[in-house]
Order: C-alpha cells, then sequence, then structure tokens
C-alpha cells in the first residue's frame, strides 16, 4: 500500500496516524517532490475509476491561474488535463491510498482509509 501525502495537509497527517494506529504496513510518497509522471497518474486514476477532473483540486491558485474550472471534463480533454497535474501536482487531491487489491481510494476521512486497508 502507497500514500500519497503533501506534509502540510491535515487530511494527510490524520490518514497515517490511521494507517499507524491500525499497524498497516504502508509506504509514504510525497508527490510535490517526487512528482507522478503521466503514467502514474493514468494508473491511479484507473484505480479509483474516477478521471483526472474529479481529482482536481480547482481551488489552488495554480488551477484558477490555468482557469481549470472553463476547461471541458470530456474523453477529449483528459490528457490535457492529466498534463496539468503532472506539471502542477499540488493540483492533485490528497491523500490518495493505493490498496493491496490494485484498487485506489482518496483518503479524506477516516471512513476512507478505513476502507483501504479492508481492500
Amino acid at each position: 500500500m502507497e500514500i500519497w501525502i503533501n506534509p502540510a495537509c491535515s487530511k494527510c497527517r490524520s490518514a497515517l496516524t490511521l494507517l499507524d494506529a491500525e499497524g498497516a504496513e504502508y509506504t509514504v510518497r510525497r508527490y510535490l517532490e517526487d512528482v507522478p509522471s503521466p503514467d502514474e497518474i493514468r494508473d491511479v486514476l484507473g484505480r479509483l475509476g474516477l478521471e483526472p477532473w474529479d481529482i482536481t483540486r480547482t481551488q489552488e491558485a495554480d488551477a484558477k491561474e490555468l482557469g481549470l474550472k472553463e476547461w471541458p471534463r470530456d474523453a477529449d480533454a483528459r490528457e490535457r488535463w492529466i498534463t496539468a497535474l503532472a506539471e502542477h501536482p499540488k493540483l492533485i487531491q490528497r491523500p490518495i491510498i493505493t490498496a493491496q487489491d490494485g484498487t485506489a481510494v482518496v483518503a479524506r476521512t477516516d471512513e476512507a482509509v478505513r476502507d483501504a486497508l479492508g481492500r
């Protein structure tokens, strides 16, 4: 199991605390420093069953500068979104846990973290 975190994020710290309390084995990826490639983002999206706009933090300054709220959310625009996430990793929703069964969850709640642990 791997968890993508931003150490400054309270939701990420809460998820780590819960994983530790449950005795989970996991690796931490500080995705702002170890930036996911477009292929890794595609893989995580497949595991999540989501589209790139579903995991984009549209309130971030970078998102506003790029005008993401105006971008189309369709198959033709998918690669544009993935490229934006790879070039501006701060836009990626966090934390994301890749579970043992090949799926992933956006673990912003204790319930979501527990869900990942049960997979």
